[in-house]
């Protein structure tokens, strides 16, 4: 595992914007000009959209720069070539709150991940509208808050998960199999900070019972995708996808078991890519500097 980014000294750049000639000079001349050195720098060239994007790790040699001071330095930079930016610590950990129902393998890989330093993220929060993992949540010291939803108090209950999203700061809401479906509203007010995970069966086997469809229907292969969440139900920015190949030897309970694997993997993997500024949403797709 690569050593954890030196607070206040190392820092990461993301950018988009039309692609033009200079723009890579200009980002390594702002460096130069601010004691930066580029750890990693990676790009990629939309050529049928005609635009740019760009991610780079950095520190800094100068004592007296910090992250304010690199922010205020790159706006004219940005303002020349039009770039669409953001500019973080890189040791600041993601402020994340889960949502779990019943199903709790994504909820425990990602605790665990978390505990041995692969996940760069805090968690302040667990959510869920069942009790089975107080329990666990109370084993890592993390608050457990158990929010019911029923027809009847779906409003309030999406309400309550706000105040907790404002209240702790969260800059990450992960639906670990959290099994309710958010409302348009709620989902524009987490927009581009919300990713589900789900099986990849979805459309072809919808509803109750996907892993026993695809039994019947003799799949070969058993999947997952993680995305963002957006008000249509499962068709969110792609983050990461991956399959695992099957045969007519397994039974439905044993596709569960592979396919909970491949979920929490492509889950962890979103998670840690999102939480390192990895991720880039451009329209209905993204760019994952990996």
């Amino acid at each position: 595992m690569s050593p954890r980014p030196q607070p206040g000294r190392e820092y990461v750049l993301t950018l988009s914007c039309p692609d033009q000639p200079g723009l890579v000079h200009a980002v390594s001349g702002y460096l130069v000009r601010n004691s930066g050195n580029i750890l990693e720098s990676q790009q990629f060239d939309d050529r049928l959209q005609d635009r740019f994007f760009m991610r780079v790790h950095f520190d800094v040699s100068d004592p007296d720069t910090d992250v304010k001071h690199l922010r205020d330095r790159f706006g004219p930079v940005a303002e020349a070539y039009r770039i669409s930016w953001t500019l973080w610590d890189a040791s600041t950990p993601t402020r994340t709150l889960i949502m779990v129902s019943k199903f709790g393998h994504c909820l425990n890989d990602l605790l665990f991940r978390r505990r041995t330093g692969a996940l760069n993220i805090e968690i302040p929060a667990i959510v869920s509208n069942h009790e089975e993992f107080k329990e666990l949540a109370g084993t890592y010291g993390i608050p457990f808050h158990h929010i019911p939803v029923t027809k009847d108090t779906k409003a309030d209950a999406e309400a309550r998960l706000l105040e907790l999203v404002r209240e702790l700061d969260i800059d990450l809401v992960v639906l670990a199999r959290y099994m309710q479906i958010l409302s348009d509203d709620l989902c524009k007010q987490l927009e581009g900070r919300a990713i589900n995970i789900h099986h990849s069966f979805l459309p072809s086997f919808k509803g109750a019972r996907p892993y026993g469809q695809a039994y019947d229907r003799g799949v070969k292969l058993v999947g997952a995708t993680a995305h963002y969440v957006t008000p249509d139900l499962d068709e969110g920015q792609i983050i990461e996808q991956d399959v695992v190949r099957v045969d007519h030897s397994l039974d439905p309970d044993e596709l569960v078991t592979v396919g909970r694997d491949v979920e929490a993997q492509v889950l962890a993997h979103a998670v840690k890519w999102h939480s390192e500024s990895r991720v880039m949403v451009h329209g209905n797709r993204t760019v994952v500097f990996r």
